[in-house]
């Protein structure tokens, strides 16, 4: 019996002594907090500028995935994985503020966005003195534009045109990048012969002095206030908000005006 006794001492000795080494062993470090964001395409470059400054004061990691507001909207109605939405308008995330799909107060606007009409430095159309009116041109073949079915952008361009009076002219000339960047990239290939695009990307350090273009006055098209939203699913919603307050910090609003867009309350 008191064999019997004793094996079972040694037993409980070493579970306790197996427990207390795991408790003492090496832990894991903890998971670095990460934020995915879909951005929309005129973001390409001050967003990038953002998250480099958020970054050097905050232990996150954060990528962004570009493209048309539009798109990512259809996407996000079905929760695809991002934890945050940069729209190039603010309709989008209220709508899906509206559906339930976001954190309790989410949404904000970050910036306005602007047009320009753009023709690489090559072209012999003088948009930079004539604008729109440059279009007109007959040796235009074809515009570019974002599609205005699912990017902001691009009904902004379809809307400054008739402000013109020049959309009928031009409507069979148009053609439609998926987003505003694409449009972008079909002016500056020679796919189109110019392109109706974001200033954020006319301002892009690599194009702004490979081109010509002109500011389409802001009273040409509706106001494009543009929006964002933290959604429902955020992996880690507490990050998320701490870039929400970057963005809209002094330092924030610092970089979006140095890339072209005014500012909500401008």
């Amino acid at each position: 019996m008191q064999s019997k006794r004793f094996a079972g001492a040694c037993l409980c000795l070493q579970i306790l002594v197996a427990l207390a080494a795991a408790g003492c062993g090496p832990r894991s470090a903890p998971s670095r907090a990460r934020i995915r964001i879909a951005a929309a395409a005129d973001l390409d470059v001050a967003l990038g500028a953002l998250i480099e400054r958020f970054r050097a004061s905050h232990d996150v990691d954060v990528t962004v995935s570009y493209g048309s507001s539009g798109t990512f909207y259809a996407q996000l109605l079905n929760q695809a994985p991002f934890d945050m939405f940069f729209s190039a308008d603010l309709e989008y995330p209220r709508q899906l503020a509206a559906r339930g799909l976001t954190i309790a107060q989410g949404e904000f606007s970050y910036a306005v966005g602007r047009l320009v009409v753009w023709a690489p430095a090559s072209s012999p159309l003088d948009v930079a003195h004539r604008g729109l009116q440059a279009l007109a041109d007959p040796a235009v073949a074809h515009v570019a534009i974002a599609n205005p079915e699912h990017a902001p952008y691009g009904r902004a361009a379809v809307a400054a045109l008739r402000t013109a009076g020049l959309y009928d002219q031009l409507q069979p000339k148009l053609v439609y990048g998926d987003n505003v960047a694409q449009a972008l990239q079909f002016a500056g290939s020679g796919a189109a012969d110019a392109g109706i695009v974001a200033l954020s990307l006319a301002l892009t350090p690599s194009l702004k002095n490979r081109a010509r273009w002109m500011e389409i006055p802001i009273d040409m098209y509706p106001r494009m206030v543009q929006g964002g939203t933290i959604l429902k699913w955020a992996a880690d919603a507490e990050a998320a908000r701490s870039l929400r307050a970057f963005v809209l910090s002094a330092d924030g609003r610092a970089i979006l005006k140095q890339y072209g867009f005014f500012l909500p309350d401008s």
